[in-house]
């Protein structure tokens, strides 16, 4: 791994912790979404407490920055370790974003930018998922959920190189691990739908 193998993930975890979903709405709206709804700087937290408008715009700006490592980094000459391991960076960074505390939204939007550059067809599917299971049961995180896990599958199934699958295994389990809260009120019924 070269210096600027490294250069790349910092600044993949500087960019990712850039919280639009923070910044967006506070600018247009006024409102810091970690005084409403879930408390959660996310989109969905976004859509829940503000307008559709502002949320996608967020959802667009958190796929951009998943989108733009990525890209940076195969332009700079990165394989694909390290444009995987950039993109991993920069989800982490967003989730873990170290002006907010290390505590950021739960990287689908940012994870969907990733990979829709590793493996695009794979994510294409996810997302296809992501809405069918969302709209169909109300639940943001039931189809956040659900398309994280069909994501691994999707990626070794379409051939994808062996650090996007290995990439996709480790962000899988990183939002697996951040909807244990909401698994947890999926499981009890207490879950917000959207």
């Amino acid at each position: 791994m070269t210096t600027m193998d490294v250069w790349l993930m910092v600044l993949g975890y500087l960019v990712g912790s850039v919280p639009f979903a923070l910044l967006v709405p506070r600018r247009l709206t006024g409102v810091d979404v970690r005084d409403v709804g879930s408390g959660n700087v996310g989109s969905a937290n976004v859509f829940r407490s503000t307008r559709p408008s502002v949320g996608m715009a967020v959802i667009a700006l958190d796929v951009a920055k998943g989108c733009a490592i990525v890209l940076l980094a195969g332009k700079l000459g990165g394989d694909d370790h390290v444009r995987a391991a950039a993109g991993i960076a920069t989800i982490i960074g967003h989730v873990y974003p170290v002006w907010l505390r290390f505590n950021g939204g739960k990287g689908v939007a940012t994870a969907g930018g990733v990979f829709g550059v590793l493996s695009p067809a794979a994510t294409a599917v996810a997302a296809v998922t992501f809405l069918v299971v969302a709209w169909r049961t109300r639940y943001v995180s039931m189809g956040s959920i659900s398309a994280s896990l069909l994501l691994v599958p999707l990626v070794y199934l379409m051939s994808a190189p062996s650090p996007t699958v290995i990439g996709a295994s480790a962000v899988t389990a990183l939002i697996l691990f951040r909807h244990r809260s909401n698994l947890a009120r999926l499981g009890v019924g207490t879950e917000r739908r959207f």
